[in-house]
């Protein structure tokens, strides 16, 4: 129903007869037995439908995992279903294109039912003819009885969805998660419209609940935690791959494609794959924010930011930054930058705990940042630190770090993003979530106003944390963070 659809060329078309359907369907051993009881995903994925349930009594619930999106002619990217899905369901890496899940109401309540493409039989042309689906091509299919088991809920052919979304669709309030599937978002305006609705009710109406679904996330539940320590570990074993191959990332040029590289191939083996581009930036491009051309040499005196994480089969993804010494050991002028964003970083880490706002995390950090630029004479003449801070007439210091300094972060590395800022910016922090800490220094080449000893400098370090009870557990805490223990990190990985 959602995919989009490959234009079928007649240049490669194969012949099927009956004769030999009936041959390719005949002597197969029997599958493998499938799941034998509720995945722990599952089981916390149910409490979450439980609440969102509460929030929209007597409302059906649509939320569709979205389907396959054409990389180029008749290949298909790796399919990721949309974060709300993969919450509400445990369904996580390459799990399942096209379904959708149903809350449909009832009295005290409502039931899931997961709509889905299951496994076709072996009598069918899919098994052994459809190269997006078939067996054949892509592996097997979960039956329905599987998915059941698994997830603890009803599961139906995607066939029967059409008719039970929008059935009594004049009398009960239907709402979509808008953007996870542009097909059946029409096709379900479309029926709403019929039944009286007015377009803008309808976009509203599907509003809140992405809102919702988008807050859900901001306290993690402990198998989320989990998640996130897993996911943090894979980063860290990926970063060490990195840097016991700096050395050829310098030899071999083009070394931020090696750094790519090899952060990569660890991310695809320790969980699904990076949770977004790598940022592998050498000297220079270091000072871009988002550089993830990833095109540069690493030369032996530069420094190689490195901003990666790995997300794992449940769609965790780690957001770790650490600004590497290509060579070993950072130059007087580079150790100085690095220095005042470390600084930067431990005021803004001690702004995490319970009672304080988010934004004060940033607040902290951004403060020893003004701190430094206005010691090094950077600000503007007669503007102090708390000109500088000065929302309304000073902010010059952002010229340097532009950038926010703290992000939630879960299923999406930049989690919860349709939660109001009441909810965000100004909400109190809470034990249970999982946010990032992450002040930089940019100095471009380019910047005259920059002391020429700190030009092409760029440094950021970001680490994840855990706001509990009484504080923080900086979950990524085993990757070394001042500069002396960057270096000796270095030398202890390079000496294995």
């Amino acid at each position: 129903m959602s995919s989009e659809q490959h234009k079928k060329a007649e240049n490669r078309a194969r012949p099927t007869t009956d004769e030999f359907r009936a041959f390719v369907a005949e002597d197969w051993a029997p599958r493998r037995p499938g799941p034998s009881g509720l995945s722990e995903a599952a089981r916390y994925a149910g409490r979450r439908r439980e609440a969102v349930s509460a929030a929209f009594p007597g409302d059906r619930l649509v939320v569709p995992a979205g389907g396959l999106k054409v990389r180029s002619n008749d290949t298909d990217y790796v399919f990721r279903p949309h974060s709300a899905f993969a919450h509400l369901t445990g369904l996580g890496a390459d799990r399942e294109p096209d379904a959708v899940l149903v809350l449909e109401p009832r009295d005290g309540g409502h039931d899931a039912v997961l709509y889905f493409r299951p496994l076709a039989g072996r009598d069918t042309d899919e098994f052994f003819g459809d190269s997006r689906y078939g067996e054949f091509w892509v592996g097997a299919r979960p039956t329905l009885e599987d998915l059941e088991t698994e997830l603890g809920l009803t599961a139906r052919h995607i066939d029967q969805l059409a008719d039970a979304a929008v059935k009594d669709a004049g009398e009960v309030t239907v709402r979509l998660v808008r953007d996870a599937d542009r097909d059946l978002t029409r096709q379900l305006d479309a029926s709403r419209e019929a039944a009286g609705a007015e377009a803008d009710q309808l976009e509203e109406s599907d509003d809140e609940l992405a809102h919702l679904l988008s807050h859900l996330r901001l306290v993690k539940d402990e198998w989320e935690v989990g998640q996130m320590r897993e996911a943090v570990a894979a980063t860290q074993a990926g970063f060490e791959a990195v840097i016991a191959d700096l050395p050829e990332a310098v030899a071999r040029g083009r070394g931020e494609r090696w750094v790519e590289g090899v952060f990569g191939l660890h991310a695809r083996h320790r969980g699904n794959g990076v949770g977004y581009d790598s940022i592998c930036a050498a000297g220079d491009h270091a000072t871009t924010l988002h550089w993830i051309k990833n095109t540069g040499d690493v030369r032996e005196g530069d420094l190689v930011l490195l901003d990666a994480g790995v997300e794992v089969d449940s769609l965790f993804t780690a957001d770790i930054t650490r600004t590497l010494p290509a060579g070993g050991t950072f130059t007087q002028a580079q150790r100085e930058v690095y220095d005042a964003v470390h600084a930067a970083q431990e005021a803004g880490m001690a702004a995490v705990k319970p009672g304080n706002r988010f934004s004060d995390v940033h607040a902290a950090a951004i403060r020893v940042i003004a701190e430094h630029l206005h010691a090094w004479g950077l600000l503007p003449e007669g503007v102090s630190v708390e000109d500088t801070l000065d929302k309304e007439h000073g902010q010059y210091h952002r010229r340097w770090m532009v950038h926010g300094t703290s992000h939630h972060l879960g299923i999406d590395v930049h989690d919860c993003a349709l939660a109001t800022r009441e909810e965000y910016l100004d909400a109190e922090l809470q034990p249970g979530m999982v946010l990032t800490v992450e002040p930089g220094l940019y100095f471009k080449a380019d910047d005259l106003k920059a002391p020429e000893r700190f030009r092409g400098i760029g440094v950021r370090i970001e680490d994840d944390v855990l706001v509990t009870e009484d504080g923080f557990e900086n979950l990524s805490a085993a990757m070394p963070r001042t500069a002396d223990d960057v270096e000796a990190w270095i030398r202890e990985v390079w000496s294995r």
